[in-house]
């Protein structure tokens, strides 16, 4: 299947109005044609839950955002606070304000928990010093000086989270943040993303666990084969259990 060139920048569509402005955004990973014309828009420290079914095409949409390699963004724009992202690099739009936690986290192995938060910080702007991350989250200051691979799966996001705050955070990005967690260790999660929350930091969380980011989100946003069939509050996802049944299986 061919696959069209990126698009540059429109003068004319600058973002304006929304702090996330996201147009006509198509991606391909490998050969499937994955995201089909996405658009929504994000305003300034609002939560968003990004929702649907295996395949939807939830973390498609999130690694395009973030403009990592795969997939590939075929077409669509993508604007930060008025800045257009869809040209840039992973690195760029890192630089940008824009934070990517991945599923599997990539803590670097043979680094410390320090380590890993001192290395993301190596390239300007920074955001968070250490003092006030170990503020936060007062395991990771327990555990400073331990192999970040050898910390449990929670401990594990929590430096993923923490690590994504020592940058200079506009717009963070969690995809599954719940992913393998034992129920405890879900709710330490949801603590800390609560605190997230309170702090008004920009967010997008796909998450399998539908209804404990509905309690988190202040909208909802379902994707269905590539294509956005829903677009409102998380209350109104909570409360239509014929919406729950047919486009997330709950």
């Amino acid at each position: 299947m061919s696959q069209a060139a990126i698009t540059e920048p429109d003068p004319a569509s600058d973002g304006a109005g929304a702090y996330v402005s996201i147009r006509d955004l198509h991606a391909y990973y490998g050969e499937s044609y994955i995201v089909q014309g996405v658009s929504f828009d994000i305003a300034e420290n609002e939560i968003v839950a990004l929702l649907g079914r295996n395949g939807a095409g939830k973390t498609s949409t999130l690694r395009a955002i973030a403009r990592t390699d795969q997939p590939a963004l075929t077409r669509g724009e993508i604007w930060l606070n008025g800045t257009a992202i869809h040209p840039m690099k992973s690195f760029e739009a890192a630089r940008q304000g824009i934070q990517l936690v991945p599923e599997d986290r990539r803590i670097i192995a043979g680094l410390t928990v320090e380590e890993n938060l001192l290395l993301s910080q190596i390239a300007k702007p920074v955001g968070w010093p250490l003092e006030r991350i170990y503020g936060h989250f007062p395991r990771l200051a327990e555990r400073r000086n331990q192999d970040g691979m050898t910390l449990s799966g929670g401990e594990q996001q929590m430096l993923a989270v923490a690590r994504a705050l020592a940058r200079d955070l506009k717009l963070l990005l969690l995809d599954e943040p719940y992913e393998g967690l034992a129920p405890t260790i879900v709710r330490e999660i949801e603590k800390i993303l609560l605190e997230v929350k309170q702090l008004g930091i920009t967010t997008v969380i796909v998450e399998q666990n539908a209804i404990a980011a509905l309690q988190l989100a202040d909208r909802a946003l379902i994707l269905d084969m590539g294509e956005i069939v829903f677009d409102g509050t998380a209350k109104d996802v909570l409360e239509d259990a014929d919406l729950r049944h047919r486009y997330l299986a709950i």
